[in-house]
């Protein structure tokens, strides 16, 4: 796998997308750029990529090698019976285990994302990010969140120049 094509980046997705999750989100980003339905001139380079992303993670093989060369983590190739919310949560842990300076790996214990580091909340929903740093209870992070929504901003207006 090339460094610079991220399948999960391609199709908007998190690493730890169930399989249906990513069949989902290959057909429904083949619907806007299909090259039969678009108008952009790059829908053929852009159907190409989703092509290639949705044959690198259908297949749990590939998948598997694709994770392996992508995590700097051990990954374990048996199926878990764990829940995806346990899965989330081990790997939010493993994550703040790796940078703990990084404020993106601050979790939090409280509200509907309790368990949640910021940076899987960013992904998910920036608004509600926004939102608790004008909240009494989301004072103790302000100061991450503030980070985390400004390398947020910053890497969606470089990915909107180029």
């Amino acid at each position: 796998m090339s460094n610079e094509r991220d399948p999960y980046e391609i199709l908007q997705l998190s690493p730890s997308a169930v399989p249906e999750v990513v069949e989902a989100a290959y057909r429904a980003l083949a619907l806007l750029y299909h090259p039969d339905r678009s108008a952009d001139p790059d829908a053929a380079h852009a159907m190409a990529e989703l092509n290639w992303a949705f044959g690198e993670l259908r297949d749990p093989e590939q998948r598997s090698a694709a994770d392996q060369a992508r995590a700097p983590i051990p990954i374990d190739p048996t199926p878990s019976s764990a829940s995806l919310t346990e899965r989330m949560q081990e790997a939010a842990a493993t994550a703040v285990e790796r940078d703990l300076q990084n404020p993106a790996n601050v979790i939090l214990d409280f509200g509907r994302y309790a368990g949640m580091s910021l940076g899987q909340i960013v992904r998910i929903e920036p608004g509600y990010l926004e939102w608790l740093r004008r909240q009494s209870s989301g004072l103790r992070y302000r100061h991450q969140i503030n980070e985390v929504l400004s390398s947020h901003e910053a890497r969606r207006a470089a990915s909107s120049v180029e």
